[in-house]
């Protein structure tokens, strides 16, 4: 469907500058960002799925110092 913004011409320049950067035609970069910011308020949009929580896991404390340029050293040749 065709329609017709005006739009402030700094913001136009920045939307056709990133549109190429992307790799993405003005229409399309802005299609996409409309449906991200709508999409969850449209009708008939499927909820996104909820992601599980990542792994968490005990790593049994610092081995080394980062700062300690040497003491690096020392730890990464042990491995």
């Amino acid at each position: 469907m065709k329609t017709t913004f005006d739009i402030d011409e700094n913001l136009m320049q920045g939307l056709q500058e990133e549109a190429a950067r992307c790799g993405l035609t003005l229409s399309a970069f802005v299609e996409s960002g409309l449906r991200r910011l709508l999409g969850e308020r449209m009708p008939g949009n499927a909820q996104t799925e909820t992601l599980p929580p990542l792994p968490t896991w005990r790593s049994g404390g610092l081995q080394v110092d980062i700062g300690d340029r040497e003491a690096l050293y020392r730890v990464m040749e042990d491995d």
